[in-house]
């Protein structure tokens, strides 16, 4: 396909939120960068009218409260003839009869690379894909044409499944970028850096020299006005279908034969094959499920939802490396603090050749966010003690070493990598399916047999007793690398 050619990039829900809050100031931050094509252009397309000078107005709006970033009135107007808008129905085809003649007024008749983003809830994808499809608007013919998917990619293995096929009439897979911004973020791309550009992790990141795996994203706020999404969705829909494993699978995949997107992405698909689906009386034993107090009275929440807002749950994958090793996850909004961590327990020593107390165990921390960056663990002797050790780090902090204004959005580089057609950053159907097809059978015992018993806990506290007693049962628990 040809990359030099005038690559026009329209979004679907154009006049919402996501698009004036991370896409245009991702974009605009593209343009002056200058990583964005040489010839390019951003249609909108929206039920919301708007003339072309309104959608500028609107978008600049949200770029003076949402941007990340300082930049002039100058350089927004240098952006802003890029931006076009076309008023439709996603429903209508002959609004996409009419925005394929836009689209051919707008490329001047020429073939033109398209990237279509659908920033709209997931049961309008089928609808808009088969209306592009019947108007011609994904025919390749020697430039790309490539469609970017928001998640949540369905809400349970039939619905993820049937979505496939769905948008598989009309689209070969690699045409499809099914995003999770999570993935996206510079912190969690130095998972795979971190252990796949230093030498030293490899030979003990295994069954004989680590002890287990604890996973935490933890959220400080609550619904913030999202009840009508949440309450029917819940902790295991919102944050462990998609983030939590993603994660779960850099940690825990092979070295890739390269860093190409089919590599990559078969070995996080083999992690997720390894992990075996729970029957109910597993559930019961590797799960936590729990509702923050004063849940219920929420607005819009109804008044006998059982709806987890926190989980925890214990994963065992089962291939030589990893067999044995328990990978914890957590997640829960109401928590003590925003936090996203991996902590890499490793075993104790096996001989206690020195008098001391006690000697605690290696630890290598891996922080997303907020404090970016890895710390690892070890003991050294005190000074001037006999039988003393301490616990010292050796960290790097990215805005120590990078800047403080180093990190992008993680909009930015998914943006970019779908323009320039890598696909490593985003999750394929295979993908999708095995992680519902882990989470699936949980949620299917919570609802069905609301087993185990919902739990509750404290606004601002780190979640239930139950979930320190899911580690306490193994002899572990919680780890938070600042105090412990």
């Amino acid at each position: 396909m040809n990359n030099n050619l005038l690559t026009t990039i329209i979004i679907f829900g154009a006049s919402g939120d996501l698009t004036q809050r991370k896409l245009i100031p991702s974009l605009f931050h593209l343009f002056r960068k200058r990583r964005t094509p040489s010839q390019f252009q951003i249609i909108g397309f929206g039920g919301t009218e708007f003339s072309d000078d309104g959608f500028r107005a609107h978008l600049l709006e949200g770029m003076k409260k949402f941007a990340s970033f300082e930049f002039t009135l100058e350089e927004w107007n240098t952006f802003a003839p890029s931006l076009c808008y076309v008023t439709g129905n996603y429903t209508e085809l002959e609004d996409f009869k009419k925005l394929s003649a836009q689209l051919a007024k707008f490329e001047n008749h020429e073939n033109a690379n398209r990237l279509y983003y659908m920033a709209l809830p997931p049961k309008l994808f089928p609808v808009i894909i088969d209306n592009l499809s019947a108007t011609e608007q994904l025919e390749e013919n020697g430039a790309w044409r490539r469609v970017v998917l928001e998640k949540p990619f369905g809400t349970s293995f039939d619905t993820a499944a049937t979505l496939n096929k769905q948008v598989h009439k009309a689209l070969n897979e690699n045409q499809i970028y099914r995003i999770d911004h999570y993935l996206g973020k510079e912190t969690v791309q130095n998972i795979l850096f971190t252990r796949f550009a230093n030498t030293i992790y490899e030979p003990i990141w295994n069954r004989n020299y680590i002890d287990h795996v604890q996973i935490t994203v933890a959220e400080k706020v609550g619904l913030e006005h999202r009840a009508g999404f949440y309450d029917g969705v819940g902790v295991l829909r919102d944050m462990f279908q998609n983030h939590l494993l993603q994660l779960l699978t850099l940690v825990a995949m092979e070295p890739p034969a390269s860093f190409n997107a089919s590599h990559l992405r078969n070995e996080k698909v083999k992690v997720l094959s390894a992990i075996k689906p729970m029957s109910p009386e597993q559930v019961l034993v590797n799960t936590v499920r729990a509702q923050y107090k004063g849940y219920r009275q929420e607005k819009d929440v109804g008044a006998e939802s059982t709806t987890a807002t926190y989980a925890a749950l214990r994963l065992f994958i089962n291939n030589w490396r990893w067999k044995g090793v328990p990978f914890y996850l957590r997640s829960g909004k109401n928590l003590a603090e925003k936090q996203s961590q991996i902590i890499i327990q490793f075993k104790e020593p096996p001989l206690a050749m020195f008098p001391m107390q006690t000697m605690k165990p290696n630890m290598l921390v891996l922080y997303l966010q907020p404090d970016e960056g890895v710390h690892l663990r070890f003991e050294a002797k005190a000074p001037d003690k006999v039988n003393e050790t301490r616990s010292v780090d050796m960290e790097f902090h990215y805005d120590a070493a990078f800047g403080k204004t180093a990190i992008p959005e993680a909009y930015e580089r998914l943006l970019l990598d779908a323009l320039q057609g890598d696909a490593s950053l985003f999750t394929r159907a295979d993908e999708v399916e095995t992680a519902w097809s882990i989470i699936d059978p949980i949620l299917q015992t919570w609802e069905t047999y609301q087993t185990p018993p919902l739990a509750g806990y404290k606004t601002g506290s780190w979640g239930p007793a139950e979930a320190i007693e899911l580690l306490a049962r193994d002899g572990r628990r919680w780890l938070d690398e600042a105090t412990d």
